[in-house]
């Protein structure tokens, strides 16, 4: 296995969570109730799992071996990733503020939720076919054997010393549960 065949796994999670919480969203957009839970639960799982640990892997290690190798950061692709990052974890934010008043029986909430879910499964979905059409394959293509091996080990860091076998296998159920839940 490859680093970028470890990253493309991962993005299979992440996408059906995705799923997961576009569904919820139509629920609710069409007047349905949703567990403030399970929101809260999605959330935990793009912040821990998405972000802390799939873009962490791809922010501290993948890229700057990248740029090493001479692919550059600003005006490159990796520049845009970057930015789609920090558009993503904004409206990751702005969900958040909208599953907290939700959970409170907010139901005002409701359009912003679904607003800032859309945003988010939007740029999300169009940045993971970037990554693994056009990224991926250039780091394949230009990062030797050696550097690729050391990116695994390191991307076994960040699971165990970052988010720790325990979180990786609850935010796994998480998936499960809730794949069954709205995606069956």
């Amino acid at each position: 296995m490859t680093p970028t065949d470890q990253l493309m796994n991962e993005h299979v999670s992440i996408q059906r969570m995705l799923n997961v919480l576009e569904r919820a969203c139509s629920t609710l957009e069409a007047g349905g109730e949703i567990p403030p839970k399970h929101f809260e639960q999605i959330l935990e799982f793009i912040r821990v799992f998405a972000d802390q640990c799939h873009h962490g892997k791809e922010e501290d290690f993948l890229f700057p071996a990248m740029e090493k190798v001479g692919i550059p950061r600003d005006g490159g692709p990796i520049g845009v990733m970057l930015a789609e990052h920090t558009s993503g974890r904004q409206y990751v934010k702005e969900m958040g503020e909208a599953i907290e008043r939700y959970g409170r029986g907010d139901r005002a909430s409701v359009p912003y939720l679904i607003s800032s879910a859309g945003k988010y499964i939007g740029l999300l979905n169009a940045h993971i076919e970037k990554e693994n059409g056009v990224l991926f394959p250039m780091a394949e293509e230009h990062l030797p054997e050696g550097t690729q091996s050391e990116l695994l080990t390191a991307f076994d860091r960040v699971d165990v010393e970052k988010i720790g076998k325990a979180k990786h296998d609850e935010l796994q159920k998480i998936l499960r549960t809730l794949t069954t839940e709205y995606l069956s």
